[in-house]
């Protein structure tokens, strides 16, 4: 069996922010070119005006992932600047309304606009994406299925969104919220090939329902465009350093479940109503109160899994080259994920709404601009 690439793409949506009011400001035209110009190609419109998507080219590893990503988030910082804009990755603003946003004028936009009616209008989220090259679509199926087990695990590591239209949602992710509103999105179905994936997503294409499987948005898919799986459940990370982690957890937990399959050993498959279970705990809590267990039969704490699970990829990660940033997520579980931090810096600005929310964007800022 020949081993896949593993190679590694990062995608981010940030959202812009006006330096002075900390409000969402459109992103201007001669904005979008100055960065289009620099990035060729790496940098797009999202469906909101205020927002911004980067994708790093594909990446032999980790280190070339961070030196991608690290230049792409300083371009956009640089070129925001110039406008009295600052970019934050956090997925939702902690104050703004969408009632007050204006979706991008772009046929891909319209199109959404018209086919999904008032859910998308809400869309005022931003999302993180690690795509990982298998290559073998068989493979991809294969372990898209396996995988599934561990998406509550990233998500409730990259909570980011507790805050939306100036008040505690009392969620770690009200992003997920947000997007579950829309059609084909949630846990993977668990297909047990690659045949089985294309004939039910050729049905809703024979149909004129979707054009194409990039209109299929779960947690976990194959990529339409490239030969990777792309993991979506995430909220994109404030802090560079952090994206890097669920970048490099992602790449070693699919390498992982290769090397069982090649000793013909697999993950167990759990029924979607049990994963989704542990999807809502980590929507809700984050990485505060601990995920389900199902072999143990017990709520595990976070702190124990977190070291189960550097355990179970442990030598995957030797052999990629990302020991380090895997192990980030002991200091991610003990001091808190951007979700804990938003609300640390909130409490600590006990004025009205309005004040403390701007303290959390001014906070959001500073993150960002780490490391660059």
């Amino acid at each position: 069996m020949q081993m896949p690439e593993f190679s590694l793409g990062i995608e981010e949506e940030y959202l812009l922010v006006d330096r002075d009011t900390l409000a969402l400001s459109e992103a201007p035209k001669s904005l979008l070119e100055a960065c289009s110009q620099e990035l060729e190609g790496q940098v797009s419109p999202e469906y909101l005006q205020c927002q911004i998507e980067i994708g790093t080219l594909p990446c032999a590893d980790i280190a070339t992932a961070r030196d991608d990503l690290r230049r792409l988030r300083a371009a956009i910082s640089k070129h925001a600047s110039r406008f009295n804009l600052a970019p934050i990755a956090a997925s939702c603003h902690p104050l703004a309304h969408w009632k007050n946003q204006s979706h991008t004028d772009k046929e891909r936009y319209r199109d959404l606009r018209r086919d999904l009616g008032g859910v998308v209008q809400r869309m005022l989220i931003c999302g993180m994406h690690v795509h990982v090259g298998l290559g073998d679509d068989q493979l991809r199926a294969d372990l898209m299925r396996q995988a599934s087990y561990f998406l509550p695990h990233l998500l409730a590591l990259s909570t980011s969104s507790p805050f939306w239209q100036g008040i505690d949602t009392g969620l770690a992710s009200y992003r997920i919220s947000v997007f579950d509103n829309l059609p084909r999105t949630g846990l993977p179905p668990q297909f047990t090939n690659w045949e089985d994936y294309q004939r039910s997503v050729q049905a809703l294409v024979d149909l004129e329902i979707i054009e194409d499987s990039s209109k299929i948005w779960w947690d976990l898919r194959p990529s339409s465009r490239f030969p990777t799986l792309e993991t979506r459940i995430m909220d994109v990370q404030p802090r560079l350093e952090d994206a890097l982690m669920l970048a490099a957890i992602n790449q070693c937990l699919l390498r992982m479940l290769w090397r069982l399959r090649r000793q013909n050993l697999r993950w167990r498959i759990y029924e979607n109503f049990l994963i989704g279970e542990n999807r809502w705990r980590a929507q809700r809590y984050g990485i505060t109160e601990g995920l389900i267990d199902f072999g143990a039969g017990q709520i595990t704490p976070f702190e124990v899994l977190t070291e189960e699970l550097i355990a179970l990829i442990a030598e995957d990660a030797a052999a990629l080259g990302c020991v380090a940033e895997v192990e980030r997520c002991r200091e991610v579980v003990a001091e808190g994920n951007s979700s804990s931090r938003q609300r640390a810096v909130a409490a600590a600005h006990p004025e009205d709404g309005d004040a403390q929310m701007r303290a959390v964007v001014s906070h959001l800022i500073e993150e960002f601009h780490e490391g660059l």
